[in-house]
């Protein structure tokens, strides 16, 4: 990435994003960004999530840590699952071009990413690395997108409005945006690799978490021994749960993000945008969602 040639452009207010190949990127994270895409070298051993902002990311490093460290799983009821499984971007590369050490004696190291594959690729090819993908229905994302950018210090003065999120978010003009770009470049990679990336839907996910957690441990090499080991890390990774964790109520925020902990649990609910967007956003966004998705043979969204 050439920072020098990045153009920039207006999403929420005078504030910006930078344009780096391709997607639209919060300034203080294309530096920590480009350390990760030219220093991180995965070990074969490492497990990756990958995610647009706000699409199931909390839940996920949960699932994956109670998974990969079932006798640890307890550990979510002290640390936030964003402590538990760093952010490379944001926790690991922030400020340096040395990764900080993480989970040094685990077997398996996790990290998360919101970084898109079309900027990682040569990262996560070079390794044997296992990928897993989570998305959400581009409707619901936007909804939980803008109620939680309204948590930020800036929208005490200045809200940003429903209607300029929603246009925002069809031009791409998000942080990581373009979403379904963002998608599709991981829904490609699954399709062309099922052993390297596992592709689930935050909505999946919902409907039978149980066959899929049962799955998405079987890709990862860590079967479950029996059907009451699968339940225990369901029922300790639901959101009811791991909403109840004093740890993650707390107003205090983390040295890495400027949101306290509770801000990363608001409902969880599949189809809550029928209660924010009108008839008008719905058919712009379902339009686009045929155009990006369903155009490719990728039916969902809708």
């Amino acid at each position: 990435m050439e920072l020098n040639s990045l153009s920039e452009g207006k999403w929420w207010g005078d504030d910006c994003l930078r344009h780096v190949d391709g997607f639209w990127l919060l300034p203080q994270f294309v530096e920590p960004i480009d350390r990760v895409v030219k220093h991180f070298r995965p070990l074969p051993s490492d497990i990756i999530l990958a995610s647009f902002p706000k699409t199931g990311t909390t839940w996920l490093k949960s699932l994956l840590f109670a998974i990969v460290h079932r006798t640890s799983k307890h550990r979510l009821a002290m640390k936030n699952p964003h402590e538990l499984v760093p952010n490379l971007e944001v926790q690991v590369y922030t400020a340096s071009d040395e990764p900080l050490t993480t989970n040094p004696c685990s077997r398996h190291r996790i990290f998360s990413t919101h970084i898109p594959y079309q900027l990682l690729a040569k990262t996560l090819d070079s390794s044997d690395c296992r990928i897993v993908y989570v998305t959400r229905n581009p409707k619901d994302t936007l909804v939980s997108t803008w109620y939680f950018v309204n948590k930020w210090k800036k929208a005490e003065k200045e809200p940003w409005p429903l209607e300029v999120a929603a246009e925002k978010f069809c031009d791409g003009l998000v942080p990581c945006g373009p979403y379904y770009d963002h998608v599709m470049g991981y829904k490609k990679l699954s399709s062309e690799k099922p052993k390297k990336l596992f592709f689930i839907t935050y909505e999946e996910l919902m409907s039978d978490p149980i066959s899929h957690v049962k799955n998405l441990a079987e890709f990862l090499g860590c079967p479950f021994e029996g059907e009451h080991e699968v339940e225990e890390v369901v029922k300790c990774c639901s959101f009811r749960v791991l909403s109840e964790h004093e740890v993650n109520k707390s107003e205090e925020s983390p040295v890495w993000f400027q949101l306290p902990y509770n801000s990363f649990f608001r409902k969880g609910a599949v189809g809550d945008h029928k209660n924010h967007l009108s008839d008008e956003i719905i058919e712009r966004i379902d339009a686009l969602t045929i155009e990006k998705f369903h155009s490719v043979g990728f039916m969902y969204g809708i």
